[in-house]
């Protein structure tokens, strides 16, 4: 679930999201799960395999709830909320005294807490979920299945597939870490084009999964159908990479990306003389400085990056996401100062002592004008977003300027945003893109601004992440169209 307060958002991972998943904006609490099967009880019991949802302001939280009584008459359980790619928290306080029945999620703050009543038939619960100071129905149905409630991706690829997949590994020499991935081979009787796929910001894994949706993934197989070898990698610290990515800059995920395409160039499948890059998001600011750094990379797709300097474009995006979700103008520019409070701070204060104090300071002020039973929730919260305030990921992130870079790119370009973007708002960026590219003499780029797709370039109505999960559209056709038959006529 997910409980929003003005001032930082993390990842919307929910993300986020890309890039901007979004990181300053609005505090989120995603409350993560997963459910086990179990066994589907026929009778008027608590036991067996839980679907429903949590009924939020305008949106709807798939759940899922495994419930098991143990041989010593306790009880056990599990949750899952796909929406939010979370699995596998476990239940406490699990309660059941005849037809009520309460349970909480264990380490999730603002104490998660399900109460609710078994139905006379004893298909449903349904009843109250809080969290914090904040409280909503919900209803869960019993499955006759014994099956997890699953959200519908009918982009996502099932097997047999048209390729070929491999799961490989290769190193950053530079940086001493191994980063894995998979490659997808078109059956091709002639070396293919390749691309490499370049994540957004925060730790991903290589299909970029987000809010139950996995963009890279469906991507990758869109590409590789249309003729492409495809790379998708996990990011540092994910999955088969190792190192760290909020130890990491924008400068050494560049060099993960030429690792990359040299692993390409070393594949006989691979057309050398045809690699180039896409980023999402964030990626979108390393796949340009991987192009300056190296003669390999035949074109660059950017797909939502930022044309602006960093902390340019969490202002921006945090006036976008608190304008789309009702916020007025007061509340937006007090957020605004917050955030140039702690920026301020991470840009002056290169000690971690002194600066932990100002963060403190500053959180101090924040919860000052909460409501008291808004501050412990809003506390924890804070102190994970100070947390990563601190990381040297955030503290280059908010100084780098992407348009000396792109001024320096003379590959082909298509740098796409989707007109309900909220994260990466499409006007700003793609100006001062085109802006720079044009300066530096780029003779062939494409700038294009896509009607109602969102950040994550679904099809939406609002564009704010809380319809990310909620979209079963994963990537419109018109973006994998665009990216798809764009490249094409460079590859050929």
């Amino acid at each position: 679930m997910i409980v929003t307060h003005p001032f930082f958002a993390h990842r919307v991972k929910m993300a986020a999201g890309g890039f901007m998943k979004p990181r300053l904006v609005l505090i989120s609490v995603f409350l993560l799960a997963r459910i086990p099967f179990g066994v589907v009880a026929q009778s008027r019991t608590a036991a067996g395999v839980w679907n429903g949802a949590i009924s939020l302001p305008g949106a709807e939280l798939i759940v899922s709830v495994n419930l098991q009584q143990k041989d010593d008459g306790g009880w056990t359980g599990t949750i899952d909320i796909p929406m939010q790619n979370a699995k596998g928290l476990p239940l406490s306080n699990i309660a059941i005294e005849g037809a009520s029945i309460s349970f909480s999620i264990a380490g999730v703050p603002g104490d998660p807490t399900f109460k609710g009543k078994l139905s006379e038939d004893g298909s449903a619960i349904s009843g109250d979920f809080t969290q914090g100071p904040g409280k909503f129905m919900f209803k869960l149905t019993r499955s006759q299945t014994g099956r997890a409630a699953a959200l519908n991706r009918p982009q996502e690829p099932q097997p047999p597939f048209p390729y070929d997949a491999e799961e490989v590994s290769f190193e950053n020499k530079e940086a001493g870490i191994k980063l894995a991935g998979t490659l997808t081979l078109p059956r091709s009787p002639r070396p293919a084009p390749g691309v490499v796929l370049i994540t957004g910001s925060g730790p991903q894994d290589r299909d970029e999964s987000i809010a139950g949706h996995k963009p890279f993934l469906v991507l990758a197989d869109y590409l590789t159908r249309r003729g492409l070898a495809v790379l998708r990698v996990d990011d540092r610290g994910v999955g088969g990479s190792t190192g760290s990515t909020p130890n990491s800059t924008i400068e050494d995920f560049a060099t993960d990306v030429l690792a990359g395409v040299l692993y390409l160039k070393g594949r006989s499948e691979i057309n050398a003389k045809r690699i180039g890059l896409i980023g999402h998001s964030e990626g979108g600011l390393v796949a340009p400085l991987a192009a300056t750094k190296s003669a390999d990379i035949a074109f660059i797709v950017l797909m939502a990056g930022p044309g602006l300097p960093g902390d340019h474009v969490l202002y921006l995006q945090a006036a976008a996401l608190m304008k789309a979700s009702g916020a007025g103008a007061a509340a937006i520019d007090q957020n605004r100062k917050i955030q140039e409070n702690i920026i301020a701070i991470v840009k002056a204060e290169k000690d971690p002592a002194v600066r932990e104090s100002s963060f403190r300071a500053v959180r101090e002020k924040v919860l000052s004008g909460l409501a008291d039973d808004a501050k412990p929730i809003a506390a924890q919260q804070l102190e994970g977003q100070l947390q990563m305030a601190s990381t040297p990921w955030f503290s280059h992130f908010l100084s780098y300027d992407p348009r000396p870079v792109l001024r320096k790119v003379q590959c082909p370009v298509l740098a796409m945003i989707g007109e309900n973007d909220l994260q990466v708002p499409y006007r700003q960026n793609l100006d001062e893109i085109e802006a720079a590219l044009k300066a530096g003499g780029n003779p062939d780029y494409t700038i294009a601004h896509l009607p109602a797709l969102n950040h994550l370039f679904q099809t939406s109505k609002s564009g704010l992440p809380a319809e990310y999960a909620q979209i079963e559209e994963t990537i419109a056709p018109s973006a994998l169209d665009m990216i798809a038959d764009w490249i094409e006529t460079r590859v050929r």
